[in-house]
């Protein structure tokens, strides 16, 4: 904790402010926005539908087939041994992509490369080209989910390879007759067409949901900060409206000769009018801390008139809106302007709360206080008290 010492204001002496600042707490991580989990909604849609037709092929498809093709493949046990590797693989990618994660791309690819490889040796030439050899059809599915949210050129590199392995299963097992190579691209343009569709259509769906969100969220952001701009300049014409009433009657009655400069009751309205025309300005000013802003601006103007303030600020208050900001500062702005002999104000801060005080010595004559507290991003209450020894102020902000 550090404090430091100096002047505020504009003057060339200020009130003494004593600043404590408070350890900062870094708060979690936004969330994601509104146009991410749109998009997100719409891949979670893609991912269900990929992983349930990648199982439900190979559980209503490809078992079947390879079941009734047993008694006629050259090594049954291995094309089984591929496909039992095969599903282990689906419902790891599938858990994987179902929890909002991705699987290990690199590893399960060459897994499934693997079982390509093995499963048309082990088909044998008689059921090379036969639903027996499930891997023709099946395959591809899971290369779609492990590959998920990859770029599409990764999709077509192993739908490549899968041709490859397929044309060397083809002229190893001597299956070379204008029939069987027409046969053999057949199937590899069969099993690639609808799994790169339903790949890429996915990510650009996904892609167009997030964007057309985006558009939208900018639409309504635009929208909402003109609301703002307008609901800020209309309080602010009022605000204004009201600190420029009270100056003119003061005024009005000084030009008259029905007020006597000298009266106490004059000099404090005419303080309270000032205070409220300067905090009126400064509230405006781009700073970093705006309330404690628009409290040295007041506290200034309290010592311009003689009067010894001491301003201690311990913490950094959060961005509030104006309405809060007003709430909290009017009172002990009100209350400066009638104060005498000293005085003190405290600005203790948190991200949840905010505690503004002031405390001067009492004295004969009326409390002249700000407005109650209201509602605005939580509530704000006020406390006025006074002993005949000393007068406290306290308004009080709470996140709700």
């Amino acid at each position: 904790m550090s404090t430091e010492v100096g002047a505020v204001g504009t003057g060339t002496a200020g009130p003494t402010i004593v600043r404590q600042r408070a350890p900062e707490h870094a708060g979690p991580g936004a969330a994601a926005t509104a146009a991410h989990a749109v998009g997100d909604a719409s891949d979670r849609g893609a991912r269900i539908a990929a992983v349930v037709i990648a199982l439900a092929w190979h559980l209503a498809i490809g078992l079947p087939a390879l079941l009734n093709s047993w008694s006629r493949l050259a090594a049954p046990p291995v094309v089984a041994a591929g496909w039992l590797v095969t599903a282990a693989v689906g419902v790891a990618a599938g858990v994987r992509l179902l929890r909002g994660g991705l699987p290990p791309a690199r590893l399960l690819a060459v897994a499934l490369l693997l079982v390509d490889g093995v499963v048309f040796a082990a088909a044998g030439e008689r059921q090379l080209f036969t639903a027996g050899n499930w891997v023709w059809g099946g395959l591809a599915w899971f290369f779609l989910l492990v590959l998920w949210r990859r770029p599409v050129g990764w999709l077509l590199a192993l739908l490549g390879a899968h041709a490859a392995i397929a044309l060397a299963a083809v002229v190893l097992h001597d299956a070379t007759a204008p029939a069987d190579l027409s046969r053999y691209a057949m199937y590899v343009y069969g099993i690639s067409s609808l799994p790169v569709a339903v790949f890429a259509g996915a990510a650009a769906i996904a892609a167009l949901a997030r964007d057309r969100a985006s558009t939208a969220a900018a639409a309504l952001a635009v929208e909402a900060e003109r609301d703002a701009a307008e609901q800020a300049q209309r309080d602010r014409q009022a605000r204004l409206a009201l600190a420029s009433g009270t100056a003119e009657e003061v005024l009005a009655a000084l030009a008259a000769g029905d007020a006597d400069p000298a009266d106490p009751a004059v000099r404090g309205r005419a303080g309270l009018a000032a205070a409220r025309l300067r905090r009126l300005i400064a509230e405006s000013d781009d700073v970093p801390d705006p309330l404690l802003h628009e409290l040295r601006a007041a506290a200034d103007l309290a010592e311009r008139n003689g009067l010894p303030i001491e301003l201690v600020a311990v913490g950094a208050p959060p961005e509030l809106p104006v309405e809060v900001r007003r709430r909290l500062a009017d009172p002990a702005t009100a209350a400066l302007a009638g104060a005498r002999g000293w005085a003190r104000l405290t600005v203790v801060a948190g991200p949840d709360e905010v505690v503004v005080s002031l405390v001067t010595p009492d004295h004969d004559g009326p409390d002249a206080t700000g407005p109650p507290g209201g509602d605005g991003d939580g509530p704000v209450e006020h406390l006025h008290e006074r002993d005949g020894e000393i007068r406290w102020t306290q308004t009080r902000w709470r996140r709700t």
